[in-house]
């Protein structure tokens, strides 16, 4: 070990004494400017607004793989090591910080941090990855430079960097590029050139789909793509329901289509109204991420204007989630349990944090608190964090699912995290935590036709495609087969 920090303190004293013209004042620079990991955030600002939807998850990783790193680095490593800082009688004064760090010197935070958010970026995207490598390198080896870290610790903090941001993976997978939805059965509608006989609520406060740049911004497009069409705006003032019952009253006596343009809380909304009458929806991503529209190979709001003038549609299922009081549509989603606390408490946090760091300290969060809900199942009695139906079957297993290649199988993706067993709530957050949750003997997973849940017991309130509603007394889960006629492109875009 004598060996080594005598290489190491040998190839600090080697950069000290070199002269690198052209960078002298560039990396202690770049150096200051990655302090507190504002480049990093600027970075993922910038990627985020310009980079689309490839872009903002590139941002969200590479900010929650920061967030990890800088923790593990910052707060456990230093503490552990407590290497001292290198001496500084070598480095020239006008290389060195204003200030000086206070912290021990094992691992280097700014090396952890650098590899952290390029690693995480290149998992997204090797493009953008190849782009931000180079400044991430550069972050890195200006420590040594201006003499903060000895050259192993900022290779630890490198690696520390990389295997936070591959670690996002057990909780985040990567969706699969290139990827061709399984087509459902097709059916006929009618073929609306110019989107004569369609209406379609826009409503933007869905989220920042893509091209949204501003409130009447998907509006204007839509309109340019499909000038006959009727646009509708929501309005704060306005009653959602009421604006796309009344929207699809007037598409149905035209003999059109209803088309909504948001989010999945939105296009869950526009489902029901136009299952009810028996007309064909026409979805328009327009939210921050649109799964219903990309299971269905829809990427854009032009792939949608294709398939509605040239009258390309599929029949695709509903899930049906009926309690004692009224019967809801889910597109995407049904859960109960601490899943509606957890996902209201990650809306809070994940514009700050991203969403899978958001979703890590809601678990924590929620899981000191929340109890588990005591239900019966098929008249079981059942103690439960978490009782999961996926429309169809999503991949992966565990607590994040993400994705669909199909949406008409007449099945229900059920999972369930059992609270009885010993050391539950430990359990659960540490399985949780380290990405095992799918191989947990907590966990449950099973794919059906309907689910009973004969009381709701302590249960007050579901989440249906990410909205939190109450509900009471028993709850019945089923599939409407073919319930929802979708405008879908002849050659669905790969997602």
């Amino acid at each position: 070990m004598g060996t080594l920090d005598d290489i190491d303190r040998a190839l600090f004293d080697r950069v000290a004494r070199a002269r690198l013209p052209g960078l002298h004042t560039t990396l202690p620079r770049l150096s200051r400017a990655a302090n507190h990991g504002v480049l990093w955030q600027a970075t993922a600002a910038g990627l985020a607004a310009f980079g689309g939807r490839t872009g903002r998850r590139a941002a969200l990783r590479g900010i929650g793989a920061l967030a990890v790193a800088s923790a593990v680095a910052n707060v456990a490593g230093k503490h552990l090591t407590r290497r001292p800082r290198p001496r500084l009688e070598q480095v020239p004064l006008a290389r060195r910080l204003v200030r000086q760090p206070f912290t021990t010197s094992f691992p280097s935070g700014h090396s952890a941090s650098a590899a952290a958010f390029a690693v995480g970026v290149a998992l997204e995207s090797p493009l953008l990855g190849a782009v931000v490598a180079p400044v991430a390198g550069a972050v890195a080896a200006s420590r040594v430079y201006v003499g903060a870290h000895y050259p192993g610790d900022v290779l630890a903090g490198v690696a520390l960097g990389a295997g936070a941001a591959a670690l996002t993976l057990r909780w985040w997978p990567r969706r699969v590029p290139a990827t061709v939805p399984a087509a459902p059965a097709r059916v006929a509608v009618p073929a609306l050139p110019g989107g004569a006989g369609l209406c379609v609520v826009v409503n933007p406060g869905s989220g920042g789909g893509d091209g949204t740049d501003g409130p009447g911004s998907s509006a204007e497009e839509l309109r340019a793509l499909l000038p006959e069409a009727d646009i509708r705006l929501f309005e704060p003032d306005d009653d959602l329901a009421l604006l796309l019952a009344s929207a699809a009253d007037d598409a149905a006596g035209r003999g059109g289509a209803l088309g909504v343009c948001g989010g999945d809380g939105t296009v869950n909304l526009a489902a029901s109204v136009a299952a009810a009458r028996g007309l064909p929806l026409a979805v328009f991503p327009g939210g921050t991420l649109n799964h219903f529209a990309l299971d269905l190979g829809i990427g854009s709001l032009a792939a949608t204007a294709g398939a509605v003038e040239g009258g390309h549609a599929c029949a695709v299922d509903l899930g049906l989630a009926a309690d004692d009081a009224r019967q809801r549509v889910f597109v995407n989603t049904f859960s109960l349990g601490v899943y509606p606390e957890l996902v209201r408490l990650r809306e809070k946090l994940e514009g700050r944090l991203g969403k899978w760091p958001a979703l890590a300290v809601s678990v924590v969060r929620v899981l000191a608190t929340a109890e588990p809900v005591e239900v019966e199942v098929s008249g079981v009695p059942r103690r439960l964090w978490l009782l999961f139906a996926g429309n169809g079957a999503y991949d992966p297993p565990g607590f994040a699912p993400t994705n669909r290649t199909g949406l008409a199988d007449g099945l229900l993706d059920v999972r369930t995290v059992d609270g009885s067993s010993p050391f539950a709530r430990t359990r659960l957050a540490g399985a949780f935590l380290s990405g095992t949750l799918g191989s947990s003997r907590v966990y449950r997973a099973a794919r059906l036709s309907a689910l009973e849940v004969t009381s709701l017991g302590t249960a007050r309130r579901i989440s249906v495609d990410g909205e939190s509603v109450p509900a009471r007394g028993s709850l019945r889960l089923a599939k409407s087969r073919a319930g929802l006629t979708v405008y879908r492109p002849a050659d669905p875009e790969p997602v």
